[in-house]
């Protein structure tokens, strides 16, 4: 808990006057409290149709199995296997925001961190379901775990996908005991200020919580080591999953960049799905004054930064291609970008490393609808990565007389539009039932990093004017700040 005075030249973290504790409980738990607004309804009806075609896609391939979806004997791995790395991806922005901002002592991650967090869990159970769909035989799952059994059979070690289910596994269950810890302190205040049957089910979720100095260590501590377990997760989880494809003979797959650049993508892509998150929910939830400027501008500058790393990657691949003399290799990254998908291959050029570029410029990095738009035009351009991955690889392999076009039926569509309003739809009900921004973390930002702490530094005569001068400049981005209060300073 931090005492000691910021520097001036640092952008306030909370904006607003005279803002106080109980106003930010307030603020934070009016949608848990209250009865949602009309854009909640409007959304979460979207969301559940899209979560009822999920049902629908899923329940006839189970019925009628994989000849549902759009597969063939050349192209085995298709729409199901790029969802569920897109899936995969899209969560990483979670852990990086949560665990590695935290030991970094980030404390712009304070405000974002909650619903990156809980994004992060719903988007690998998404990812989950592409899994336990593709087996086609779902109730067989539990021969995956290597669990003693009477049928003298065993998980093959040596498989990339058996590292999956636990890298994944193991993923999941780290970020849900993170997550539900950080909620600790928020899940209390809530059963405080709760009467009822509503009282007795907070108080149940809320693990006996206390608030006194022993808890409140301990929760450091906690946190702290959960942080540091989860770190690895960062780097490894994704560097699995990019060994499905790496560790194979097929040209397109077999390479030794695909590790770092897979984790690169994942980042890029989740801190994309945070600000289409986020950037709504702080609107419609009227959280300008605790999600601000800066840390909209700060996950812009994430978001260029990876743009550019996954766009190396792209050139690294054809530089080893050609620098290989495999004429297999060749052909696999010359019929990406000309062959009958190329309309896919530079759909995604265009997404993941033109147009992140576009945040060089401060002026479209501190916009807050062009900043929503991109960070769409991001997650459609990693979807199209992952499918030009796996797809334009397949369709062309060594024998011509195999080499297949994949079309996708309703049901890969329906599987993966249905997907994402599964997922918004448990993001929505999360936003409704539970606080979307940490108030004990952010509560810890008050008295150095908010507007009005500075401002009473500034007041107080204890800056020189250039210092003043330079905060105030800085705050003309911030759309939450009325610049009228610092003419006469």
């Amino acid at each position: 808990m931090a005492s000691h005075s910021e520097s001036i030249i640092r952008e306030p973290l909370i904006t607003g006057r005279d803002i106080t504790y109980a106003q930010i409980t307030n603020e934070v738990l009016n949608p848990v409290e209250n009865k949602p607004n009309k854009a909640w309804w409007i959304g979460f009806t979207v969301a559940s149709m899209g979560a009822l075609l999920w049902v629908v896609a899923i329940s006839y391939t189970f019925w009628f199995g994989l000849g549902a979806w759009g597969l063939n004997k050349t192209v085995g791995w298709a729409w199901d296997i790029t969802g569920f790395v897109w899936w995969v991806g899209i969560g990483h922005a979670g852990t990086l925001i949560s665990a590695v901002l935290l030991l970094f002592r980030q404390n712009w991650r304070n405000s974002i961190n909650r619903s990156a967090e809980a994004m992060t869990i719903f988007a690998v159970i998404c990812a989950a379901t592409y899994i336990v769909a593709h087996m086609g035989r779902p109730w067989l799952a539990y021969f995956t775990l290597p669990l003693p059994n009477q049928y003298v059979l065993w998980v093959n070690w040596n498989s990339a996908l058996m590292m999956d289910v636990f890298a994944i596994s193991t993923y999941f269950s780290v970020s849900l005991v993170f997550w539900y810890t950080g909620l600790l302190p928020d899940i209390a205040s809530i059963r405080d200020r709760a009467t009822g049957l509503r009282r007795r089910i907070y108080s149940v979720m809320s693990f006996g919580w206390t608030g006194s100095v022993k808890t409140w260590q301990r929760f450091e501590t906690v946190s702290l080591i959960l942080a540091g377990i989860s770190t690895p997760l960062v780097l490894s989880v994704h560097t699995i999953v990019s060994f499905d494809f790496a560790t194979s003979l097929e040209p397109g797959w077999h390479t030794t960049i695909f590790p770092p650049y897979f984790v690169a993508g994942a980042i890029f892509s989740g801190f994309a799905m945070v600000q289409t998150l986020l950037l709504v929910t702080r609107k419609v939830l009227g959280l300008e004054n605790y999600i601000t400027m800066f840390h909209i501008e700060s996950m812009n500058k994430i978001i260029m930064l990876t743009g550019s790393i996954v766009g190396v990657a792209y050139i690294t691949e054809f530089f080893i291609a050609w620098y290989s003399g495999v004429e297999y290799e060749q052909y696999a990254f010359i019929n990406r970008a000309t062959g009958p998908y190329w309309w896919a291959y530079w759909s995604m050029m265009s997404c993941n490393v033109i147009s992140p570029q576009l945040f060089w410029s401060s002026k479209l990095r501190r916009s807050i609808k062009f900043s929503w738009f991109l960070s769409i035009i991001v997650n459609i351009g990693m979807w199209f990565e992952r499918f030009v991955i796996i797809v334009t690889s397949l369709h062309r392999d060594y024998i011509p007389s195999s080499w297949v076009m994949f079309y996708p039926t309703w049901v890969d569509v329906g599987v993966f539009i249905g997907s994402i309003g599964l997922f918004f739809t448990m993001f929505l009900l999360f936003i409704r039932v539970l606080p979307s921004v940490a108030m004990a973390e952010v509560k810890l930002l008050l008295k150095t990093s908010s507007e009005q702490a500075k401002k009473k530094l500034i007041l107080e005569g204890h800056l020189e004017p250039a210092e003043v001068q330079h905060y105030k400049e800085s705050l003309v981005k911030f759309d939450s700040i009325d610049m009228s209060d610092y003419e006469k300073i």
